[in-house]
């Protein structure tokens, strides 16, 4: 079982939920499960990265009850999942787990946004072309993800792009080294490795406390089995509901090049936003902006679900890509 997950107070603080639930994947996996929100509200499912929990998304997930129904999940290993059963460490796994969470809190015909952020887009990307996504998800978000090549177009390392860079940075990606207690220097690396130059101590601090909480050998598990070695660009072309990108211009783990090339390969674009100064962990840097992408999605793709009824598409990609853009304040296809 991972170990408990910690968080400064206000708006990173981990919510209450109003619900909890354990549910069982395919290979028997158990996935914490929270619910958020109004029960009858429009749905949203918000699927956190590698070495991170449900903790991740409070601060966007705080702003989205007030009318939404928000679901979010462990991620197997992670947060209040326990350690992965026979399926372990694959992109298999990672859309099998999804489609269980959603099969066990959405009702018959009811769909949802769905977001992820990092591995949690890998996720949804792993997912792409199954029927239970393509019948229950009305529109997604993918957040600082990559579908390909994330060792050799990483930054993390100044170093010239090559294969000295991408050996190194695999090696540290793979390791399984214990993370230690949060401190000055831990931040300090975190905060180079993952954030933008402007976050503050307080989004640091929660994002330090989440990614040391996770298991070293979760955290090594899914690097050398999933994100060494991904390769999820020939499913893209399964995307085929209206998906926004988001991207921070100072991603060193996932740079925008790697954004632009699946905006590139989606059937229906809803649009790329681009973060200004924003590293990975948007939805702790920006919490705003990335809840504001996902309300453009649930109007324009939920349109009429605020009584919990299965909502209909209302825009084509290219409005709902407007949209975003406007509520962001930055859009480029």
């Amino acid at each position: 079982m991972s170990r408990a997950t910690h968080s400064p107070g206000g708006r990173y603080a981990p919510l209450a939920a109003v619900r909890e639930l354990t549910v069982t994947s395919a290979d028997g996996s158990r996935l914490h499960t929270e619910i958020h929100g109004p029960e009858k509200a429009p749905a949203v499912v918000l699927v956190h990265g590698w070495t991170c929990s449900t903790a991740f998304w409070s601060a966007v997930a705080r702003e989205l009850a007030a009318d939404h129904r928000v679901i979010a999940y462990d991620q197997r290993g992670h947060g209040r999942s326990p350690a992965p059963g026979p399926g372990g460490y694959s992109t298999t796994a990672l859309a099998d787990d999804l489609e269980a969470v959603l099969a066990a809190t959405l009702a018959p015909g009811e769909r949802a946004v769905v977001a992820g952020h990092s591995m949690g887009g890998m996720t949804v990307m792993a997912a792409a072309g199954r029927p239970f996504l393509t019948e229950r998800a009305a529109a997604v978000l993918l957040c600082n993800t990559g579908s390909s090549k994330l060792v050799a177009e990483s930054i993390v390392l100044p170093l010239r792009a090559g294969r000295i860079r991408t050996a190194i940075q695999r090696a540290v990606l793979a390791s399984s080294a214990p993370l230690g207690p949060v401190n000055g220097i831990s931040r300090k690396i975190l905060q180079y490795a993952t954030m933008g130059p402007r976050a503050t101590r307080e989004q640091v601090q929660a994002c330090a406390e989440i990614v040391h909480a996770c298991p070293r050998k979760v955290r090594a598990g899914w690097a050398t089995k999933v994100l060494a070695v991904l390769d999820l660009d020939a499913g893209l072309g399964g995307l085929t509901m209206p998906t926004a990108v988001i991207t921070g211009s100072a991603d060193r783990l996932t740079p925008p090049v790697l954004s632009r090339r699946i905006i590139d390969a989606l059937p229906d674009s809803a649009g790329l936003t681009t973060l200004d100064g924003m590293g990975h962990m948007t939805p702790i840097e920006a919490p705003d902006e990335v809840g504001s992408v996902i309300r453009g999605l649930v109007r324009n793709h939920l349109a009429g679900s605020g009584d919990g009824a299965p909502g209909g598409r209302t825009a084509t990609g290219d409005t709902a890509g407007k949209a975003t853009g406007e509520l962001v304040g930055e859009e480029s296809a």
